[in-house]
């Protein structure tokens, strides 16, 4: 166990199990590091590394990183770019899952506290909906069937018009995000609700998926598929939260297919998955070929093609998921 500050905290856990929850590609563990390909770049030489052990517990670096954000800290800013949480949010993770051993404040001494473990998060913020329910022409060109833009509740917001809106729900079906895209062919800029909740805490379909499903990465991909008759759920990245892993395990779904862009970040978010549910789903492993994701393969290919995709997907048993 080592103790490391976490805000005004100090918090007492084993750095290496937390991190044993999260996938890292081409890992290699010893008693005091771990060295693994950066989780935040496309990284074919492991160059990153977190201390296990010591005085310097929980501080990492990314040796081939040129952004600064992703280069080097310590544990507390790992967990929250591994999750997609601000700085805040992440040291209230830690500090409610392993509890405080003590804290200190401005002006006073140190504080000693009984160690407590409180395992459960905040709740999912929900949002009144800013979207008035209407079939988008954007979505439309981009081969989104209005029934499936219907029972996703796609529209608009009166404050951001030139955008599509698309809610995002929580598993019990509220609101508690809004995706906003361009509505156009060329100008692909796209943001979130800043009154909502962060997007690794959520996962788009959810609510409405069936025993067997399709996970990609972006809403426009989920869509796509369901506009061809299949349930899809989208994490809104290239990489899966350890929330939205846990949404799936307690759902329904029995059969998840793996549709990640066909790309390497898309290909380590299928390996992700992979390795996050084995056990807990039946999974295989959609192949788009030449084209670089669902809704680019709609378009360009077809109705044919995109049922061949599935019906020709791979089962995780002929999956390489090693990382070796």
């Amino acid at each position: 166990m080592q103790t490391i500050k976490v805000g005004r905290h100090r918090v007492q856990l084993d750095i290496a199990a937390e991190l044993s929850d999260y996938h890292f590609d081409n890992a290699r563990w010893s008693a005091d590091k771990l060295i693994a390909s950066s989780p935040f770049r496309d990284d074919r030489a492991p160059s990153f590394y977190v201390t296990l052990e010591g005085e310097y517990a929980g501080v990492w670096g990314d040796s081939g990183s040129y952004v600064d954000e992703y280069s080097k800290g310590n544990f507390v800013k790992l967990i929250a770019l591994l999750n997609g949480y601000s700085y805040e949010e992440a040291c209230d993770y830690l500090v409610d899952k392993y509890g405080a051993l003590y804290s200190v404040k401005e002006g006073e001494e140190i504080r000693l506290e009984q160690p407590r473990l409180r395992l459960n998060k905040r709740p999912v913020l929900t949002i009144d909906n800013p979207i008035t329910p209407a079939v988008s022409p954007y979505l439309i060109r981009r081969g989104i069937a209005p029934d499936v833009q219907e029972r996703y509740g796609v529209g608009y917001d009166e404050h951001y018009r030139g955008y599509t809106a698309i809610p995002l729900r929580t598993e019990g079906g509220d609101v508690s995000s809004v995706f906003y895209r361009r509505s156009s062919m060329t100008d692909k800029r796209f943001f979130y609700s800043e009154e909502g909740e962060q997007k690794s805490r959520l996962l788009f379909g959810i609510d409405q998926a069936g025993e067997q499903a399709i996970i990609c990465e972006g809403i426009i991909d989920a869509m796509s598929w369901e506009t061809m008759g299949y349930s899809a759920l989208a994490v809104g990245g290239s990489s899966i939260s350890m929330e939205q892993v846990e949404m799936i395990r307690r759902s329904g779904i029995k059969r998840l297919y793996l549709a990640g862009d066909n790309d390497e970040q898309g290909r380590r978010l299928n390996r992700q998955i992979a390795e996050a549910l084995r056990g807990y789903v039946e999974m295989y492993e959609i192949d788009y070929g030449e084209e670089k994701d669902a809704n680019a393969a709609l378009l360009r290919q077809g109705i044919r093609f995109m049922h061949d995709t599935v019906s020709n997907a791979r089962p995780l048993r002929a999956i390489s998921v090693s990382v070796e």
